[in-house]
């Protein structure tokens, strides 16, 4: 639960229009109320999911490449062999 009161007040002592501190204030325990909070296991987790999904990306380039650079190579030593 946030303080809204105490929000309000620090926003207005630092110069902000006493009708806008409430406002950001209001707004802030909306959010605090109604939104999905993230929390740092949360991100963790996200964070893991997306690095194994990019290993896995890097990994089907690196095969993809492998097998291009094999069928290159294929192509080089037959035409060697035929011109030769």
């Amino acid at each position: 639960m946030f303080d809204t009161l105490t929000i309000a007040r620090t926003l207005a002592d630092a110069g902000a229009d006493p009708k806008l501190a409430d406002a950001i204030a209001e707004g802030i325990r909306q959010a605090a109320e109604h939104g999905e909070h993230v929390t740092p296991d949360m991100f963790d987790a996200r964070i893991d999911t997306l690095d194994a999904r990019v290993d896995a990306r890097i990994a089907a380039a690196e095969t993809r490449l492998t097998w291009r650079m094999l069928g290159v190579a294929g192509l080089v030593i037959a035409a060697l062999r035929f011109l030769g």
